[in-house]
């Protein structure tokens, strides 16, 4: 099943500034071959739902072996039945009825 998922991985304990620990998520994330988008508070991840569950699985383990002992995160995903939907569409489909 394909889905589109909405990621925000906080390591807690590990420090005021997070970016390297998002940046590792955000690596493993692509070398699993998923379609990635970071912004401000989190990254769009999509692809094969099994594949983007073992690669978020996988970033829990790489940040809590960057010394993070504790992380909360945030996950917001949708599936589509009727038809195959990407990142890239849904962006598409707002900007077009802004222009």
């Amino acid at each position: 099943m394909h889905v589109i998922v909405d990621l925000c991985v906080v390591p807690i304990g590990a420090g005021v500034s997070v970016s390297s620990h998002v940046a590792e998520c955000v690596r493993i994330l692509r070398a699993a071959g998923l379609t990635t988008h970071t912004h401000a508070y989190g990254t769009n991840v999509e692809g094969n739902w099994d594949e983007v569950f073992t690669a978020i699985q996988r970033c829990h383990e790489r940040v809590h072996e960057m010394g993070a002992p504790r992380i909360s995160t945030t996950i917001k995903l949708g599936t589509r039945s009727d038809r195959t939907q990407t990142i890239a569409d849904k962006v598409r489909s707002v900007e077009e009825k802004l222009s």
